[in-house]
């Protein structure tokens, strides 16, 4: 029996009204959360975790990358999503069953999160998309600012696409975000595992959420901007005496609890009072410089390198015991020493050198005030014995 049509035009009505309630309610709680937080890791945890739980849009699985501005290329910063279907299986059962809502997986679900250190994050991460105009699909999208869906009937013509190659799929959508009509990011999502269409209403309210995202995404950055600033030193960019005081702190709490080791260089430049005196300020500020970006460039990505203050360097070597982190110290010794500084004629044959004082913890010390007093020790033990060498604290003697 047919449904009279004002009875189905009212059906009709309610299934809309309904939608749009889900809708708002959606993008409401999404856009509540990424309030709560300006740390750029969480925002964009946040950000997918609204893309692809049960209780936001639903997707099964997103990648989200961001721009490289100093590379210029696109590079992927998170995924959210399982591995397998059997994993999806188990990770849907248990939020179901856990009746978790939008803030519960953000605060305190660490199942989704997990899934971000799985093997597609680890080869999307290694993917890094130029910023040229070459016809791949991320780089058009963000040419073109403008949503892309790659339906099921097209997915076969890109099968050479680099995204394709690694993020293997049979319908997708990149959706841009952006903040002021430049685009900052691109999230890619898909329906791998149900095989549920990406219809034009996904769409739709996908593009609401990304514009939300693109902004928070960008107050973050500027935010983190103004941070990073603050804890820097203005001359030479690298963390200043206040951050390195902090991070000490926390680097030091960590090596306790994994129950490793740490080690701190203090680096002083040898004789920079004559060279200020002969080469003038500036001059010693160019010299300043240039040991900044060895320090720098000599340092690995868990080590931390900062201005201690004047002519005094800080390294704090994290995870490394005694031994490595005297070979460390050694060869930015060596590098500093065979450094060819810029071609002016006052700085024709310059050679500079440092002294090095290296402390471990906890081999030489038992807390961080301890632990920079043997480093500063071994530094000038250095500087007494004929400068230019790496000494190495003797806890007996201290």
């Amino acid at each position: 029996m047919a449904i009279p049509s004002n009875e189905q035009e009212e059906k009709e009505l309610q299934e809309e009204l309904d939608r749009a309630q889900r809708e708002l309610t959606i993008l409401y709680n999404i856009s509540n959360a990424m309030r709560t937080t300006l740390e750029l890791n969480h925002i964009l945890y946040i950000i997918l975790t609204g893309v692809t739980s049960h209780s936001g849009l639903g997707f099964n699985r997103a990648c989200l990358f961001l721009i490289n501005k100093r590379e210029r290329c696109l590079e992927c910063k998170i995924v959210i999503g399982p591995d397998s279907g059997e994993q999806a299986d188990k990770i849907w059962k248990y939020i179901k069953n856990a009746n978790q809502d939008l803030e519960d997986l953000i605060s305190a679900d660490r199942i989704a999160y997990s899934t971000s250190q799985s093997g597609l994050f680890e080869s999307l991460r290694a993917l890094k998309i130029p910023l040229a105009n070459d016809g791949t699909l991320l780089t058009s999208a963000y040419m073109n600012g403008s949503p892309l869906h790659i339906r099921k009937g097209m997915i076969d013509r890109y099968a050479n696409d680099p995204l394709l190659q690694v993020f293997k799929t049979n319908e997708l959508v990149i959706m841009p975000l952006k903040a002021k009509d430049k685009v900052n990011g691109l999230i890619i999502a898909d329906n791998l595992f149900t095989q549920k269409p990406i219809t034009s209403d996904d769409l739709r309210i996908f593009m609401m959420l990304a514009n939300q995202a693109g902004l928070a995404i960008e107050n973050s950055q500027l935010y983190e901007m103004v941070v990073h600033k603050s804890h820097t030193d203005s001359l030479t960019n690298l963390w200043n005496h206040g951050f390195f005081q902090h991070t000490l702190a926390l680097e030091l709490a960590k090596t306790r609890e994994t129950n490793s080791a740490l080690s701190l260089l203090i680096i002083d430049i040898d004789n920079f009072k004559q060279i200020n005196d002969t080469y003038g300020h500036q001059n010693g500020d160019i010299i300043l410089l240039e040991l900044a970006t060895i320090l720098k460039d000599s340092s690995r990505d868990v080590d931390y390198v900062c201005r201690y203050g004047g002519e005094e360097f800080s390294m704090i070597l994290t995870q490394t015991a005694r031994e490595q982190a005297f070979l460390i110290a050694e060869r930015i010794r060596e590098r500093i020493a065979h450094h060819q500084f810029p071609k002016q004629p006052l700085f024709h044959n310059l050679t500079v050198t440092v002294s090095i004082g290296l402390a471990t913890f906890p081999t030489d010390a038992q807390s961080q005030i301890e632990l920079i007093a043997r480093a500063d020790k071994a530094m000038y033990i250095a500087k007494f014995a004929g400068k230019n060498r790496t000494s190495v604290c003797d806890a007996e003697s201290s």
